[in-house]
């Protein structure tokens, strides 16, 4: 069972998308998103695979949350730097965002 200092040893983040665009080589549809940490952390790059809820367009502006301390991953071509979070829903993955809009780099307590 996972306990709260597990919970705890994960830096979730807030971030703004900033740039998206359709991913190529992944296996499974997914864009490559480039988002907006704010000043202590700066652009991070993400592959997502949320082709079935959201279009790339529209994706640009969104504040969404991040694990930002997972090893980064190499997936076709790409170097995946954050794990955005959403939930596997019956449509599609739904991004999870905050309520209101707040300051990028703002960490989940």
């Amino acid at each position: 069972m996972a306990t709260f200092e597990d919970l705890m040893k994960l830096d979730i983040r807030v971030g703004e998308i900033i740039q998206s665009e359709f991913f190529e080589k992944a296996k499974k549809p997914a864009y490559k998103l480039w988002i907006d940490f704010g000043e202590e952390i700066g652009l991070k790059k993400s592959s997502a695979q949320i082709t079935d809820c959201y279009s790339s367009e529209e994706l640009i502006g969104k504040q969404v949350l991040g694990v930002i301390n997972f090893p980064p991953r190499q997936i076709g071509g790409f170097m995946s730097e954050v794990l955005v979070l959403g939930t596997y829903s019956t449509q599609g993955v739904v991004l999870i965002q905050p309520e209101q809009l707040v300051k990028n780099g703002d960490k989940l307590g």
